[in-house]
């Protein structure tokens, strides 16, 4: 029997719920604790997420209301992936799309509302309360998770699951079954109106990232070069914050290093003026894509000249592909592996977090 897949292509039944994925077979079995493999492993990732995606879908129950708005909640590694679904779906979504990484639910939130609760252990403090607080708004609840107390607590409630492999480390590391999942949500509500596109887009990427692999990895290195002890600055239009967020998300916890980020036009109205001293140790970096809005790619022609007066490296950042999505998730794999080549240059383990770990027990001692 056949059926079309999330991206387009006609497929048994079975491939189309990804039972003859070698990746989801054989390799999701094991825990895996090592980044560079994590990393390596990026663009498998969403292709084994599209299998996956169009396993849930099969499975969705449909709410008793119309969706007004979608509300997604998560946070850190878990949360990265709601940035880049509204990004992703924004010009294709039939209605707003909210993302939250806080304890709390807007007042807004009710039965015309998706909300989509988003951590890879199940186990996140504020994900958990928010979770518990929708339940009293009459929302239709989906939850991406691989499992614990948030897994626990939709089945018990017989809410739908949206569910990742478990076995991975590093919940940053999973970005791929966070994005493809949560968009996989908003399709299977109906949500979007071009879904087959916004899927054939990421099995695209997917091509895109294993034909560029060798390249991206010495662009990395490269980079690393650059930067290792510099502190980034990163920049770029505002339609790709979701990839610069990701960027400093990475440096912060793979290379253990400080790093902001902002986005044009916004930063021109502001932080240009912070610029008026030598900042040697400050590196700033221009993530630039070829659909960056006209005037905005102006501003940053403009701003970066300015920026180099004062900066002790400004360099750009091309993207790579035909589409935006592709552009993008060229951008994302490219910085993972950029945090990973200056996890080395530094010497320090990319995987430990042991500050948050400690933040963790402390706040278990409050309650």
């Amino acid at each position: 029997m056949e059926a079309r897949s999330l991206f387009g292509q006609r497929t048994s039944r079975a491939n189309s719920y990804g039972v003859g994925s070698t990746f989801a077979q054989e390799k999701n079995r094991l825990p895996i604790h090592c980044m560079e493999e994590m990393i390596a492993r990026f663009p498998e990732q969403l292709e084994e997420a599209l299998h996956l995606a169009q396993q849930h879908t099969e499975r969705y129950t449909a709410h008793s209301y119309p969706i007004r708005q979608v509300f997604i909640s998560g946070l850190g590694g878990s949360g990265i992936g709601g940035n880049f679904v509204q990004e992703f779906a924004g010009g294709a979504c039939r209605v707003p799309i909210f993302v939250n990484k806080g304890y709390e639910v807007p007042g807004w939130v009710g039965r015309h509302v998706l909300a989509v609760c988003s951590s890879y252990s199940g186990n996140t403090e504020e994900t958990l309360q928010v979770f518990d607080q929708l339940m009293a708004t009459g929302a239709k609840v989906v939850c991406v998770t691989s499992g614990g107390q948030l897994g626990e607590r939709a089945k018990a409630r017989g809410l739908d699951v949206f569910s990742m492999p478990p076995g991975w480390s590093s919940p940053r590391a999973c970005l791929g079954y966070s994005v493809v999942l949560q968009l996989a949500v908003l399709g299977a509500a109906r949500l979007l109106r071009r879904r087959r596109s916004l899927f054939a887009q990421i099995a695209a990427a997917h091509r895109l990232l294993r034909r560029e692999q060798d390249d991206l990895r010495k662009r990395a290195q490269k980079l690393a070069g650059f930067l290792f002890d510099k502190l980034p600055v990163i920049y770029c239009a505002d339609h790709s914050e979701a990839v610069a967020l990701r960027w400093r998300q990475q440096i912060n916890e793979n290379a253990k290093m400080l790093c902001w980020h902002h986005v044009l036009p916004e930063m021109n109205h502001n932080e240009l003026v912070g610029w008026r001293e030598q900042q040697p140790r400050l590196a700033a970096l221009w993530l630039r894509h070829r659909d960056d809005y006209p005037r905005t790619a102006a501003r940053i022609d403009i701003v970066k000249e300015i920026v180099g007066h004062f900066a002790g490296a400004s360099i750009e950042v091309y993207s790579k592909g035909r589409t935006s999505i592709e552009r993008k998730l060229y951008l994302v794999h490219l910085g993972d592996w950029l945090s990973f080549y200056l996890a080395q240059q530094r010497q320090v383990d990319p995987v430990e977090i042991r500050v948050i770990d400690f933040l963790k027990a402390e706040l278990a001692k409050i309650n």
